[in-house]
């Protein structure tokens, strides 16, 4: 075992980057801009169709598929395509957003003034680009027998599309953040299957060629994501604790008997159904008298773990994400107590990459039937930055503004999708310089928009993001982010995408926009102070970053033949 580090004391926690409400002109000025970009693209987009690549393939086909589906066409298709049609009708759309939002904002004592901005504005803006298209791109409508009558408009994009899917897909991210149980999975994809129903139900009625329905997608998807931007991905500071949590916070291991258990829980994302699934489960492995003790927004988790650990606890649960996780396991390093996770969290990024279910039941199920085994944690420090132990990720620029600018609100409501609409806003984080001394070998000089340390290696979606990354090897991986215009990203992007092993070695040089090492003990320098973040959650800015590798330093739960 490596020397032990001296934990910090149980009431230290780290500062957090706390975000507030954006100022509604701020807003209204950002979604003045992206529409206009928006509306930029998708002429430019129709411009290209029906110009220079229309002669192409597969433009150059479209008319073959209008024209085998009038092919098919039956009185049985033809009611069922008008049924699925009419639910993208402009008065179909617009009934229908007026109920929803005044549903959200007459709810007593849970007006949802937020979401119902949301998609209203989503819904109007998706017009609003529609109808500038139109008048900027003159594209006739396909030359078959048409079911409907023509409106007056360009055929591309298909309004009736990009109708459905500002609504429909709106009301599915509602649904993913207001369902609870079995049945949100099942409403959210019905909610997203109907603009598929009518994109295919206007072609199929001759209304519209394949890439107007596509048009109309990418017009309803834009729209949403910019809307989102403004109304989904901001916080304002939380409270403690929601009112009502089945328990108040309170000091662990106040008459708590030696070789017993304590629940670590974050409030905001272990509601209470989830804390009797844990009751229930650790009953059944012998753990009836388990305490449950919430985190706060002072102390997210440090100081309670350090308090069972202390009390002599031999086992700690822990249900909430990626930052509570943390939490727990700069308290545990470097001791016998055995750690639990219920991942209750959006990234769960340590749980996903230890092959535990994301089901809080199954997960605690199956680690507490399962063995305690040894991982390594990651040890980082830097200026006005305390040691502090990671599992996951640790890193600078990019990824930290990311985390900055997506809020526990956006998070709850929108799930992994609010980081994809953070990524968005911050692709243009600047460049610096950066030196980079790893092992005690000589200085490496780089540019960088983004430089982090891992652990593990694999992203939500099983995105492998740094290869060979793994959380028992008894080292640290580095990753140095520098795309260099649009191909840059471009190959970046496909690095990142493609579907291979994450323990897959891929060589990389400095030419390369993603670059890869290894190491023990790194030294990072910045020209200029970066946005930090540690384990997802985003701490104070600066120029330096130390990491060292800390081997088998904290013992997890795991199912029996996992990692």
């Amino acid at each position: 075992m490596p020397a032990v580090i001296p934990d910090r004391p149980a009431d230290h926690a780290r500062p957090r980057v706390r975000t507030a409400p954006e100022p509604a002109p701020r807003a209204a000025a950002r979604i003045t801009v992206l529409t206009a970009v928006q509306t930029a693209l998708m002429i430019g987009l129709g411009l290209l169709i029906t110009g220079p690549a229309h002669a192409l393939w597969p433009l150059s086909h479209e008319d073959g598929v209008d024209e085998g589906l009038e092919g098919i066409r039956t009185s049985a298709l033809n009611s069922v395509s008008f049924v699925a049609s009419e639910a993208g009708n402009t008065l179909t759309v617009i009934i229908g957003t007026v109920a929803v939002c005044l549903g959200l904002v007459l709810i007593p004592h849970r007006r949802r003034w937020r979401e119902a901005l949301f998609l209203a504005t989503g819904v109007a803006l998706q017009a609003l680009v529609f109808l500038l298209i139109t008048l900027a791109v003159d594209r006739r409508r396909p030359d078959v027998e048409r079911l409907d009558d023509s409106p007056p408009t360009s055929s591309y994009t298909s309004g009736h599309t990009g109708a459905a899917t500002a609504l429909y897909a709106g009301l599915a991210v509602l649904a993913f953040s207001r369902i609870r149980g079995p049945w949100r999975k099942v409403l959210g994809g019905v909610l997203l299957l109907i603009p598929v129903l009518v994109a295919a139900a206007r072609l199929y009625r001759g209304m519209h060629h394949p890439t107007d329905v596509l048009g109309g997608m990418l017009n309803g998807t834009l729209s949403l994501l910019i809307v989102g931007s403004a109304f989904l991905t901001r916080d304002t500071p939380r409270t403690s604790a929601r009112d009502g949590s089945p328990d108040t916070p309170a000091p662990a291991g106040g008459g708590q008997r030696r070789g017993t258990a304590v629940v670590v829980y974050n409030p905001l994302s272990a509601n209470a159904g989830t804390l009797d699934t844990v009751r229930s489960v650790l009953s059944r492995h012998g753990c009836a008298d388990a305490r449950l003790v919430a985190t706060t927004a002072d102390d997210p988790g440090h100081g309670q773990c350090a308090a069972a650990r202390d009390a002599g606890a031999s086992l700690v649960v822990v249900c909430g994400g990626d930052g509570t996780v943390q939490a727990a396991a700069d308290a545990l390093a470097d001791s016998d107590v055995r750690l639990a996770i219920v991942p209750c969290g959006t990234g769960n990024l340590l749980a996903r990459n230890l092959q535990l279910p994301l089901n809080p039941a199954k997960a605690l199920d199956r680690a507490l039937a399962g063995t305690p085994r040894r991982i390594d944690l990651g040890r980082v420090d830097g200026d006005d930055l305390p040691a502090t132990h990671f599992t996951a990720m640790s890193g600078a620029g990019l990824d930290a503004s990311v985390m900055n600018a997506t809020g526990e609100r956006a998070k709850a409501v929108m799930g992994w999708f609010a980081y994809a609409l953070a990524v968005l806003r911050n692709l243009r984080a600047p460049r610096t310089g950066v030196t980079v001394r790893l092992d005690g070998k000589p200085a490496v000089r780089r540019t960088a928009r983004m430089v982090l340390v891992a652990n593990v290696g694999t992203l939500q979606g099983g995105v492998c993001l740094v290869p060979e990354a793994r959380p028992d090897d008894g080292e640290l991986n580095l990753l140095i982010l520098d795309p260099h215009g649009f191909r840059g990203w471009l190959r970046a992007l496909i690095a990142l995408m493609r579907k291979a092993p994450c323990e897959e070695p891929r060589v990389t040089s400095a030419a390369h926009p993603i670059e890869y090492f290894t190491f023990r003990r790194a030294t990072v320098e910045f020209d200029a102070p970066q946005p930090r973040e540690i384990d997802g959650d985003p701490v104070a800015p600066g120029r330096l970053l130390r990491a060292e590798a800390r081997p088998g330093a904290l013992t997890v739960m795991l199912p029996s033949g996992g990692n």
